[in-house]
């Protein structure tokens, strides 16, 4: 156990704002400092640190503690371990009282695993420095690849001997156990007690968390076999995700903020030569495709990511897929291609880091614009692959949630291909909706999976249904069918416009009034090529009667139900409660109907007559009026949380 006194001592140590800034990019804020929340996913800084408070507090997930909850939680430690972590950090001794029964008993999986990849660490740190086998082969490796020495420790290279069982032997006589041995990957055992290391003959890559801790490795091989694998790396496990890690993380954090910007390569290799060159703010993927995990690690510390690739083109292509990805989580992405025949690697050992800065300024491009010039040429003379390239393009610019930025990207796209901005606007907006529609059904769908009847429309109103609803949808449709909504527990942006007409058209809801039906489809219609000019049109409809509608709802004073009546500020052109009414105006929508043809059912259940299909009739209309008053109940209560009803 650690003495209390030495507890005191680091809680006096740790400045919360020191601590936190190793993981989370913040900025001032008055007296304290704000960023994005490291424990859940936000585009919005909800992040607060108090220096003169000494804690954290977020004010989206409801996170808070100080310097030492900070670090159990976010490197999801014991306390204890959570102590140590900082005392290092600030070095701090500690000298550990005698480890009772019950306590060792409580060391967790984790715990040994952590422990048992440290071992491995130094014991290839030990044989690369201290053996004639690490240094005549290994160490000499690194001083041929350009390594400094420093940088070699720094990043703590090692190497892994050729003796098939040297770790495992040592491991096992030190005392560790082989559980914990295999479930990190670092011996591979087989039937009759045969066990080997994973990385025999290999030079070690020691893979570090953002805190330091080494979780796992990467091995190449020094041999010219092409039947041996070139790199190795350890199998995931309880400590290691590699598709939520990048390599260098560790070293590159601080320079990632100082200089807002992460520089992203693919290998071990060009991380270190380019830390060395003097370019710190640079990771790697590890040759894995980018995910989503990884650009949320990189987005803690900044939103502007450039990645840089070698100058084969066919490499570069295969690449661009995860880029999507980044746009999605709002990065500002951008490309450099390098020389051909030049990797990351090679290209800084041949530069000065002001060479290396000089370069990259005058070569660094707009990631959708670098996209469009690098397929292009290739489809400039085939209408197939430049039609392909157009959807490429336009899939690529629909994942970036802002409308200001799509928007911009789209008109410079449609110069750069000559190809009208509508049409691509056209083709954004379809991927958009399907998109939305997905995850819509993906969210509600086994809400309305389980209706095995589609509701229909009421012949008449009879008090229950009422045409003024639909009026209402019109409303929001002439008024502020191109305002932008955020969807609640959906995560989606879209349009009002697009929202109401998929959520009516997917559950095959219709309008009761004529005239407003006719209204609707001739919106769908023309929304979908007019989407800027849809008001002007219908103020101008050839109808009379359409056109008047369009007068009265787009008028000064446009008459709404009572129940839009409490946001009057609407008519002011004020949108900011679009979000909360958009999604309750159609459910209010769906309730009319479902009311409508839950009374319906119960007239036909009063009325049934008694004949041959009378139990057959009779389990029908309960079977349909059970699934309308159980959507009944659904959309009431949802309607009743904002006091619609």
């Amino acid at each position: 156990m650690i003495p209390k006194e030495t507890v005191d001592k680091i809680f006096d140590a740790a400045d919360i704002y020191d601590v936190v800034k190793d993981y989370v990019n913040l900025k001032r804020a008055g007296v304290n400092y704000k960023g994005n929340c490291p424990f859940h996913d936000e585009k919005t800084p909800s992040f607060v640190v108090s220096p003169a408070k000494g804690i954290y507090k977020c004010f989206g997930c409801g996170a808070a503690g100080n310097s030492v909850k900070f670090v159990m939680e976010h490197e999801k430690v014991s306390f204890p371990e959570a102590l140590k972590i900082l005392a290092k950090k600030y070095h701090i001794e500690i000298v550990e009282e005698e480890l009772t029964e019950e306590r060792i008993q409580e060391k967790q999986t984790i715990d040994s695993l952590f422990i048992v990849t440290e071992f491995a660490k130094n014991f290839f740190k030990k044989t690369l420095h201290e053996t004639d086998e690490g240094k005549n082969i290994a160490l000499s490796y690194f001083k041929e690849r350009g390594f400094r020495d420093d940088i070699i420790k720094k990043f703590e290279l090692g190497w892994s001997p050729q003796k098939r069982d040297a770790l495992t032997g040592n491991a096992l006589k030190a005392g560790y156990k082989l559980q914990f041995l295999t479930e990190t990957g670092l011996t591979i055992a087989k039937e009759n007690d045969y066990q080997f290391d994973r990385f025999a003959e290999r030079v070690i890559f020691p893979i570090h968390t953002l805190s330091g801790k080494v979780i796992a490795f990467g091995g190449r091989t020094l041999k010219a076999d092409k039947k041996t694998a070139k790199y190795l790396n350890s199998p995931e496990s309880e400590i290691y995700h590699k598709s939520n890690i990048l390599y260098g993380i560790y070293f590159a954090k601080n320079a990632i903020v100082k200089h807002d910007k992460c520089f992203m390569v693919e290998g071990y290799t060009d991380v270190i030569s380019m830390y060395q060159s003097g370019i710190e703010n640079v990771v790697a993927s590890s040759g894995t495709s980018l995910t989503v995990e990884q650009i949320k690690l990189v987005r803690r510390f900044t939103k502007n990511l450039s990645i840089i690739y070698d100058g084969d083109a066919a490499g570069i292509k295969a690449s661009l897929r995860g880029i999507d990805l980044a746009l999605a989580e709002e990065m500002n992405v951008r490309i450099i291609a390098l020389p051909e025949g030049e990797d990351p690697d090679s290209f800084a050992k041949k530069r000065s880091s002001e060479e290396i800065e000089k370069y990259i300024s005058e070569n660094e491009e707009d990631f959708i614009r670098f996209k469009v010039d690098l397929f292009a040429q290739e489809a400039k003379n085939d209408p197939i692959k430049r039609a392909q390239l157009i959807k490429d393009i336009v899939k690529s610019i629909s994942v970036i949630p802002d409308r200001i930025i799509r928007g911009e990207y789209i008109r410079s796209t449609s110069k750069q291909l000559n190809v009208s901005e509508e049409a691509l606007y056209w083709e954004v907006t379809k991927i958009l909706r399907k998109n939305f529609e997905d995850r819509r059904n993906k969210h509600f769908g086994e809400t309305y999976k389980q209706k095995p009847v589609k509701p229909e429309l009421p012949v008449k109103t009879d008090g229950i249904y009422s045409e003024t609803i639909e009026k209402d949808i019109l409303h929001f449709l002439l008024k502020f069918g191109n305002e932008i909504i955020e969807i609640e527990d959906a995560d989606e942006k879209i349009s009002v416009a697009e929202f109401i007409i998929s959520e009516i058209k997917n559950d095959d809801l219709e309008f009761h009034n004529l005239i407003y039906k006719e209204i609707f489809q001739d919106y769908e219609s023309y929304f979908s090529d007019n989407a800027e000019s849809v008001q002007d049109y219908f103020l101008k409809h050839e109808n009379e009667k359409i056109s008047k509608i369009a007068a009265e709802i787009l008028g000064p004073i446009p008459e709404l139900s009572k129940i839009w009546q409490i946001h009057g500020a609407l008519n002011n052109g004020d949108e900011k409660h679009l979000d909360e009414l958009i999604p309750k105006l159609i459910d209010t929508f769906k309730l009319k109907i479902v009311q409508q043809k839950a009374e319906k059912l119960k007239k036909q259940l009063a009325q049934l007559q008694r004949s041959d299909t009378y139990d057959e009739q009779l389990n029908r209309l309960l079977e349909e009026l059970k699934v309308f008053d159980s959507l009944k109940v659904q959309l009431t209560e949802l309607l009743e949380k904002t006091a619609l009803l």
